[in-house]
């Protein structure tokens, strides 16, 4: 609710600057926000099992892969990276689907395979397929950064990591599979994402991204202007903000107010007060899927709750710290409060399947009782 009230107030005047009615984006996050719960209602009444089973995930897999290469192909570039699959009514952010594939497949791999893990991948080579699940780790993340979509692949890396190092592998084999599956993004992929950006406006894009990182005041009427203009909205709201409506930032200074800037915003209308109320809410979500983590008895709802907790906490910072200046803006949106569809979505469906745990976890005691 609070994120369909702030898209509101901070997509208004640019909606209407874009030929639009100052309620377009309203409605449209409206209708993302329905389909968001139907989503959520969906995965928390399905067999949770039922995503194990290997037609479902590889099917899933593939209808990822195709369109990551689709976007790869001709995609709609935003910002730099072409990472959207126009359907017109709405954008399909591949990427963002990449987060929920590769929490179920981790889960399911390392958690049919627990009792082997803990003495290193020697003792289950041949039968947890290792290399299979490395190739197709890598496929994935490496169609992102070859977008080039910088935040997407550090939140989808970052679930892998969690996930394996929570599986109970061996510490040591689980710290060379980390290592040798980032270094083979980087030999394999590196040279060719840097061919890619450098030969076009992607790259002189991202360049600059890291430029106004540094610098921003330096490039203010440049590169550094998002960073200066979320600087300017988050100071002029101070503790308890100008009033709801009232932003200056979102008048045409601060580009993407209802996206990727949405907090900046908020922090002007309503003050730095009620950013950490909003920051409050998000950690009470994120401990709290930690926490059922912890209580499951099954390796896989483990897993499963661990890598949503990851998704939404790095998707937090790297948002939270863009609009701050603490680090390079990833383009990557707010959970549950930025604008968007593939995003809503994608959060909604996680949240539903920790839910699902959560409401076994309740059944199971009134079985016991």
């Amino acid at each position: 609710m609070i994120g369909l009230v702030m898209v509101y107030s901070a997509s208004s005047d640019i909606a209407v600057q874009n030929g639009g009615t100052p309620t377009g984006y309203l409605i449209k996050q409206g209708i993302y926000v329905v389909l968001g719960l139907i989503a959520l209602i969906w995965m928390t009444a399905m067999n949770i099992d039922k995503w194990r089973h290997p037609i479902m995930l590889k099917s899933f897999f593939w209808i990822v892969v195709a369109m990551l290469v689709f976007v790869l192909i001709a995609g709609q570039s935003v910002n730099g990276a072409k990472g959207w699959i126009n359907l017109g009514f709405m954008s399909i952010q591949p990427a963002e689907i990449c987060k929920l594939l590769l929490i179920l497949y981790l889960s399911d791999v390392f958690s049919k395979h627990q009792s082997t893990m803990s003495h290193g991948l020697r003792a289950s080579v041949h039968e947890i397929d290792i290399f299979k699940m490395y190739i197709w780790v890598v496929v994935l993340i490496g169609l992102i950064v070859l977008q080039p979509d910088t935040g997407g692949a550090a939140i989808n890396l970052s679930i892998v990591f969690v996930i394996v190092l929570a599986s109970g592998i061996n510490w040591k084999w689980g710290a060379g599979l980390l290592v040798t599956g980032t270094a083979s993004l980087m030999i394999v992929l590196g040279p060719i994402a840097s061919h890619i950006a450098s030969s076009g406006s992607k790259g002189s894009y991202r360049l600059a991204r890291f430029v106004a990182f540094a610098n921003p005041f330096g490039t203010a009427k440049g590169a550094g202007n998002q960073l200066v203009n979320s600087y300017y909205a988050i100071s002029h709201g101070g503790l308890f903000g100008v009033g709801l409506g009232n932003s200056i930032q979102k008048m045409g200074y601060l580009p993407e107010p209802n996206t990727d800037f949405i907090l900046a915003i908020i922090a002007e209308e309503m003050g730095a007060l009620f950013v950490m109320l909003i920051l409050f809410l998000l950690g009470i979500i994120v401990v709290r899927t930690v926490w059922i983590g912890v209580r499951c008895q099954k390796t896989y709802e483990s897993l499963i709750c661990y890598g949503v907790a990851t998704f939404f906490g790095i998707e937090t910072f790297f948002n939270v710290g863009g609009v701050t200046g603490l680090v390079p803006i990833t383009g990557v949106t707010f959970p549950f409060i930025s604008y968007g569809g593939s995003s809503m979505l994608v959060l909604c469906a996680s949240l539903g399947l920790v839910i699902n745990i959560s409401s076994q976890q309740k059944r199971s005691k009134m079985v016991d009782y």
